[in-house]
This record gives structure tokens, sequence and C-alpha cells, in this order.
């Protein structure tokens, strides 16, 4: 359901939505957010690769948003053992959240990471060059301000059961 709502809102909300054409608004990677923490590595990467597939369709692109979500798929479980000690939210918690993450902060790292990466890698395979660093550099920089503040927006307004499992065995 969140996959659907995801790409819907997407598509026919954000991509109307002309900020300035620095600034590109994402949030429909937020469904790989919102995986599991012990997802199937192999499943995280098929559905990213779906996700952005699917986004591609609608976009007539060559696979530039599948790639992006299989690269911050690919990266997310180090960044989630980076940011969350070996004893922590993903024995007690089933998905990332504020709650599960220890904090507004480190979720917010999380998400930045993964969204500067998403950015980076979209921004480069459009322009396919360095031509123009600073463009690149500052579209890059704001669409991901953008992103994350969308994304800060959904966490507060969307807040999701997170059950505390006290039974880790």
């Amino acid at each position: 359901m969140r996959f659907i709502l995801f790409i819907l809102f997407q598509v026919y909300v954000l991509d109307q939505v002309r900020l300035h054409q620095m600034v590109t608004p994402y949030i429909y990677f937020m469904f790989i957010l919102w995986l599991p923490f012990k997802i199937n590595r192999m499943l995280l990467m098929i559905l990213s690769f779906l996700l952005g597939f699917t986004l591609d369709s609608f976009r007539h692109h060559p696979g530039f948003h599948a790639a992006a979500c299989v690269l911050i798929a690919y990266v997310r479980p180090f960044l989630i053992n980076i940011l969350i000690p070996q004893e922590g939210a993903e024995t007690n918690y089933e998905e990332p959240s504020f709650k599960s993450m220890g904090g507004m902060l480190p979720y917010l790292i999380y998400a930045g990471v993964l969204s500067f990466l998403h950015n980076t890698w979209l921004f480069l395979l459009e322009a396919w060059q360095f031509g123009d660093v600073w463009y690149f550099l500052v579209k890059t920089i704001l669409s991901t301000a953008v992103s994350l503040m969308l994304v800060l927006i959904t966490e507060l307004l969307f807040t999701r059961k997170q059950r505390f499992r006290t039974n880790t065995a």
C-alpha cells in the first residue's frame, strides 16, 4: 500500500510542483527508508528496483530512478549498522523511525545520507557529466534539503505504530 501511495504522491503531486529549476523534491524513496530492519537483502534490492522502475515508467526515463533506488538500498544496511549500536533498535523495533533509532538526529542523518546519495546519483545520471560542477552541487544540496524536509514532515504527520518487542529470543 505504501509503495502505491508514495509513487502516486510523487507523480501526481510533487512532480507537478515547480519550485525552481534547481530544486526537485523527491519523497518516494521513503518506501525504502521505512522497510523493516531485518528485511532480506535480496528482497530489499528487488523492491527498490521495482520502486525506481515504476517511477521511471511514469517519467519515461531509462532506469535513472531504478539505479538511484538500488544504490540507496545497497547502502542502507551498512548505514543502519553504523548509526545503531549492535544491541540497539533493530532487535526491539521492526522498522526505522525517530523512536526506533534513538531520536530525531540519528533518523535525520540516516534519511539525509540516503537522500543525498539518491539525489547525487540521480542527477549525475541525468546530466551524465560534471560540465557545470557548481550547478550539479547546488541542485543536489537544495533538492536533498527539500526532500529531507518532506521526509521530516511525513514522519511527523504519519506516525507508524512501533511495537517494542520485549522477547527478542
